[in-house]
């Protein structure tokens, strides 16, 4: 059938549509014109009523109870309050998430905001902004394949440690620790960063390393599955620092201030809600999350980012943990030009929360 016969058929349809519907509602009009005229003006008063929901997609760096208060945000209908339906995904690290931002796979990404500097520093136009700060210290936890009471971080000379991939923050955060501590990188200790990141507790519990740094829930059922033992917490080593944040292209959120806005309301409703309840009632609230994990092992691991103070009071970024941040970049060698916090951190959102 070629194209003029369709284009015929479609408007034959079309008119024969308008003309039914014009019929129908003049019989309606004439038999019952108050009753309809009622009913359309209820049916404009819903509509005006209705909540418009706009569908956004956000990347994740990983699954973690360390980013409880996003989960809070989703499961308590904090973003539902906000006219927003979130489509989350995982990712496999910061760089996997900032690709999907770059590429418009995805609309917001919640990462590390060392991505954001490094993007920028590279000279792109649409680069990505970060409008939200969640966590305010590293998540990770050293654990240690001998159980080690007394821990002191001199018992790691000698050893081999996987701290994930090269320019990650968790990696260079452990770094920086590590020197904190009197630990020379270079000679004291062997790095293996060849493990990505969603890998690295299969290779400890392979036998491949004598420490490794893991996020919660993951630290904890390493150590419930005696493949080692928890013998530091890495955030608690360091003084506040801008960690996990959301981000997106200056362009998107040019296009998108009123879902950008929305969006930071929402997370600082989560802020907001884990301020107030307590770990159980935290872990309940984000079980849906983390379906394999057992709710003792849930509200201890809530417990543990609560004692470390791990999340922020409001989604404001901090520009004193922005420039610790670059200090740790560049400690580590990956960060060769410090940026501006204007230029890559926009807390006009997060400033106006609701």
């Amino acid at each position: 059938m070629n194209s003029k016969i369709i284009a015929i058929i479609v408007a034959i349809a079309i008119l024969t549509g308008i003309i039914g519907f014009l019929i129908g509602f003049g019989v309606g009009s004439i038999n019952n014109t108050s009753a309809d005229t009622d009913t359309i003006a209820a049916d404009t008063s819903e509509t005006k009523d209705e909540k418009v929901t706009k569908e956004i997609s956000v990347m994740e760096v990983t699954r973690s109870i360390f980013y409880a208060p996003q989960y809070v945000a989703l499961s308590q209908g904090f973003f539902e309050e906000e006219g927003l339906k979130i489509d989350l995904t995982t990712g496999s690290g910061a760089d996997s998430v900032m690709t999907a931002v770059l590429s418009n796979q995805v609309d917001i990404g919640f990462a590390g905001p060392e991505a954001s500097i490094y993007v920028y520093n590279q000279g792109s136009t649409d680069y990505p902004k970060v409008f939200a700060q969640l966590t305010k210290r590293d998540g990770s936890f050293l654990v240690s394949r001998e159980k080690n009471d007394d821990f002191k971080w001199t018992d790691v000379k000698g050893s081999v440690i996987i701290p994930g991939r090269v320019g990650g923050v968790p990696n260079m955060t452990l770094q920086y620790v590590l020197r904190q501590n009197g630990i020379d990188i270079e000679k004291d200790v062997t790095l293996d960063t060849s493990i990505s990141f969603d890998l690295m507790a299969g290779a400890f519990s392979a036998g491949n390393a004598d420490y490794v740094s893991l996020f919660e829930p993951t630290a904890s059922a390493t150590e419930n599955a005696k493949a080692g033992y928890i013998v530091a917490s890495i955030g608690a080593e360091t003084d506040e620092v801008t960690y996990t944040t959301y981000f997106a292209s200056s362009s998107y959120i040019d296009k998108n201030s009123d879902v950008i806005q929305s969006f930071t309301n929402a997370i600082n409703k989560g802020l907001k809600w884990v301020r107030n309840h307590s770990a159980e009632e935290i872990a309940d609230a984000i079980a849906e999350y983390f379906p394999d994990t057992d709710r003792d092992l849930l509200v201890t691991v809530v417990q543990n980012y609560i004692d470390i103070d791990s999340w922020n009071t409001t989604p404001v970024v901090s520009e004193s943990g922005f420039d610790l941040l670059q200090t740790i970049m560049q400690q580590a060698d990956q960060l060769d030009e410090r940026v501006s916090f204007n230029d890559v951190v926009d807390n006009s959102f997060a400033e106006k929360v609701k």
